[in-house]
């Protein structure tokens, strides 16, 4: 039996933790409905990972009743439930959060991301909004991973990730005009090499999808091979793909044999290039093999998932 502190109570006392709630180690169930009215259950991860998330979550809880008003301590819990596929109770902890700190943007940031996940786009969109005007005049800082990187080296920022999710939920939404400015914003604290590609991926989607074939194409500039990409790879290898790609048949097929995460990253952007350059079947085939995949809360597969209920393709 695991620990953790049940929702509502989250909610009700602002934090102030009382008697832990019992919750077994199971798989965490149903998370989300899709676009497509298909129910959402997180993949399980191997064994030996989900063990180590369950150890980390349980720190987490004991971290959050030895401080129960320390908002950093609220944050890594809702953090812990996440990784582990509990979305919906991660999205309860940071709103308990935002109504302790309510000055504190981190619980809106988080919440605005994993309201993307459950496919609350709207929600998310409204966190994040707000998130950005609390920030806004003041330093950004560096924001921890709770999954390192294999040099264990963050790579982003509070600011960078506000307006990076912002910037999601305008484009699975479908408002390119506001993703595009979300993103410009983005890209002014985007200080690093994952920053940068991660950024200027979406930036460029979002400006052929705008129909400024130029505009994204000088977005490429910057991009160079060998750049000290630690975590953002598919992106990289992506954008060097559509620099050098010239008929849309170029880009069918897998970019790379990666992660079941890159599969879905790379088919969509294989699939949104094929749409830009007016390939619509080959588009929504790769869209398609997109969501044959796991990883719905991967931002590849939220974007197929959009397009192909925008377009009224199964």
């Amino acid at each position: 039996m695991r620990s953790l502190l049940p929702p509502a109570l989250l909610v009700a006392t602002a934090c102030a933790v009382r008697d832990p709630f019992p919750l077994p180690a199971d798989p965490p169930g149903v998370q989300a409905v899709s676009l497509l009215g298909d129910s959402l259950t997180p993949p399980a991860p191997p064994d030996s990972v989900r063990e180590a998330q369950w150890r980390q979550l349980d720190s987490a809880h004991a971290a959050l009743r030895a401080r129960p008003d320390d908002p950093e301590a609220l944050i890594w819990l809702g953090r812990r439930l996440a990784y582990l596929g509990y979305y919906r109770l991660a999205i309860d902890a940071y709103t308990a959060g935002t109504a302790a700190h309510p000055e504190d943007a981190r619980f809106l940031r988080h919440r605005g991301h994993r309201r993307l996940t459950v496919r609350e786009f709207d929600a998310a969109a409204t966190d994040l909004a707000l998130a950005a005007k609390l920030v806004q005049g003041q330093d950004d800082v560096v924001e921890p991973d709770g999954q390192p990187n294999a040099r264990g080296i963050p790579t982003s920022t509070l600011q960078f990730n506000i307006w990076y999710h912002l910037g999601l939920a305008h484009f699975f939404k479908g408002d390119f005009l506001r993703a595009k400015s979300a993103w410009e914003q983005c890209l002014t604290v985007s200080r690093n090499p994952d920053a940068l590609v991660a950024t200027t991926y979406w930036l460029y989607h979002t400006a052929r999808r705008l129909g400024d074939a130029e505009g994204a194409r000088r977005l490429l500039d910057p991009i160079v091979r060998g750049m000290d990409v630690v975590e953002n790879a598919a992106y990289h290898r992506l954008l060097l793909a559509f620099m050098g790609a010239t008929e849309p048949g170029d880009l069918r097929g897998p970019v790379s044999a990666g992660s079941a995460l890159d599969d879905a990253t790379e088919g969509f952007g294989i699939g949104h290039w094929l749409l830009v350059e007016g390939d619509t079947t080959g588009a929504f085939e790769a869209f398609r093999s997109v969501l044959a995949g796991p990883q719905w809360a991967a931002f590849g597969y939220l974007a197929a998932e959009a397009e192909v209920v925008r377009r009224g393709e199964r």
